[in-house]
């Protein structure tokens, strides 16, 4: 019997039309000998749509006319399976529009790849492909993680975090502060965003008020770290969970500015935009010693595990050009394209990686189901809100 794999993308996210991109990209790999995929387009105001139409590419061109020929579902779970019932339900027959024994989110940015979308599938007891609740959560704040990672002996660039609030009260405040602890050049980036959006760098102060104010238009928080402007990128994904993981080929992504922009990564290479990450310009795999290509991939696998990551996750490397310092500048739990070309560098099969992510979910599934998660009393049989501490006389 194969196994029915619900494939989520889309979501209120500025990262929504990247995230079609890579879950059409997943949807469109899976064995059909193995596998039966089911696409959840989910829109930017969080409704649930199936069918046929939402998993063609083409469609999204125009997309409420890509909703009027699709069936908008909402998840619920009945003896032990997660149904996809048609809304509004039919008033005679099934409203069942499709059963799913998998959740495999492709999702990309704040709202559903930051432990969102994860809690919320978690909720229907289903066995969920990639990083759990807590590791997307973390990894998404990149505060949040370098924190963890810099406790744990892994190199990351110091930085200032500052809230929208805080900048408004007081900005030239807000100004001394990071200029107390950090040099100019400064990169300002939104804390909880990925795929390059919301970026700038800053070299003096008019700069960085320019940067600040361009970075809180994406959220409400944002990080400040030293520029480094001998600069080298290098990717590298990782495979696996807390257990065992292996790492990717390196590859070093071209940008066309200081930065690697949003356009580097989605539109340069591709005529059409609709490729996600496999045109984005890049040497893979990245001319690196022997050394430093093992340096690189051993520190991958570290940060993966140490942030209890799990399925496909890409971190992203800085090298100062000046130092030959390695540091961690992020890490992508949820990575465009799923980072396949990278894994496709090394040999493995797009078609495989979907396969061994789906296992990882099923390993996962079995070993939460071996924990004690409740137990017998008789508690509530004794229970008196009368006296509970706290209920109004």
């Amino acid at each position: 019997m194969k196994i029915r794999v619900g494939v989520f993308f889309g979501g209120k996210s500025v990262e929504h039309e990247v995230s079609v991109i890579s879950g059409l990209q997943a949807f469109n790999s899976f064995n059909r000998q193995k596998y039966e995929p089911v696409p959840i387009y989910i829109t930017k105001e969080n409704e649930l749509y199936t069918g046929e139409a939402v998993a063609d590419i083409a469609n999204y061109k125009n997309i409420p006319e890509l909703l009027k020929k699709s069936t908008r579902v909402f998840l619920m779970c009945e003896q032990g399976k997660v149904q996809l019932i048609q809304y509004p339900v039919k008033k005679f027959g099934s409203s069942v529009a499709a059963e799913i024994d998998v959740a495999f989110p492709v999702v990309h940015g704040a709202n559903v790849e930051d432990g969102s979308l994860q809690g919320f599938l978690r909720h229907y007891n289903i066995p969920l492909a990639g990083c759990d609740v807590m590791a997307s959560a973390v990894t998404m704040d990149k505060y949040v993680m370098k924190t963890v990672l810099k406790d744990n002996g892994i190199p990351v660039l110091d930085c200032v975090t500052l809230n929208v609030k805080e900048y408004q009260r007081e900005e030239t405040a807000a100004y001394a502060r990071i200029e107390e602890k950090i040099a100019y050049p400064v990169i300002v980036k939104p804390v909880n965003l990925g795929s390059s959006v919301g970026i700038k760098v800053a070299k003096d102060r008019a700069g960085l008020a320019e940067a600040l104010e361009y970075a809180f238009t994406f959220g409400p928080k944002v990080l400040v770290e030293r520029a480094i402007m001998h600069l080298r990128e290098i990717n590298c994904a990782v495979l696996g969970d807390y257990e065992e993981a292996a790492a990717s080929e390196c590859e070093e992504p071209i940008s066309s500015d200081e930065i690697l922009s949003y356009e580097d990564k989605y539109v340069a290479g591709s005529k059409s935009g609709s490729e996600g990450m496999r045109t984005a310009k890049r040497e893979l795999p990245a001319k690196l010693t022997p050394e430093k290509r093992e340096e690189i991939r051993h520190m991958a696998v570290r940060t993966f595990q140490v942030l209890n990551c799990s399925g496909v996750s890409r971190i992203d490397f800085m090298i100062d050009r000046d130092t030959d310092q390695v540091y961690v500048n992020e890490i992508n739990p949820i990575p465009g394209s799923l980072a396949f070309y990278l894994w496709e560098a090394l040999g493995k099969p797009y078609e495989e990686l979907l396969d061994d992510m789906v296992k990882l979910a099923l390993k996962r599934e079995r070993e939460e189901k071996s924990m004690l998660t409740s137990f017998d009393s008789n508690i509530l049989q004794n229970a008196n809100l009368s006296g509970a501490k706290g209920v109004k006389k």
